[in-house]
């Protein structure tokens, strides 16, 4: 019974990673999506709605916001990303909409949210799964590189 309770009690520890601050994440979605963030740039690489292997979805759809579509048009040598930088991603599955996540390059690093098809939250701030996996990526960043 002890050990039952002991891994309970991990598992639940694991789970409180995911949503470190919900609440950043409801204003994240409201803000982007009030700035019609579909009409934004698309990312590097991805000018249409592109097969992905990423657990974000079999398809995706990436967009930059005019921070980062200006940094990048300039050309300037980066060893990261600018603050005020912001990338959507759509992920869909059977071209069904799967989820949204989105990177918003804060002062203090990447914030990051993640919502299902009904927009609740899976993810928010900087849980493990999202920066395990995105550190491999330039500045955290994995669907395109620096300029």
């Amino acid at each position: 019974m002890l050990r039952r309770t002991i891994a309970f009690s991990l598992l639940l520890a694991s789970c409180s990673d995911n949503n470190q601050d919900p609440a950043g994440a409801e204003d994240l979605l409201d803000e982007v999506r009030a700035a019609d963030y579909q009409s934004w740039a698309r990312a590097p690489g991805y000018p249409t709605r592109t097969a992905s292997t990423a657990p974000h979805g079999d398809m995706v759809d990436i967009y930059i916001n005019d921070v980062l579509a200006e940094v990048l048009a300039s050309g300037e040598t980066l060893t990261e990303w600018p603050e005020g930088s912001l990338i959507v991603k759509d992920g869909f599955k059977s071209d069904a909409p799967h989820l949204v996540a989105i990177m918003d390059k804060r002062a203090d690093g990447w914030f990051y949210a993640e919502y299902d098809a009904d927009d609740e939250i899976l993810y928010s701030g900087s849980p493990d799964t999202c920066t395990g996996c995105h550190s491999a990526g330039a500045d955290f960043v994995r669907a395109f590189g620096f300029p």
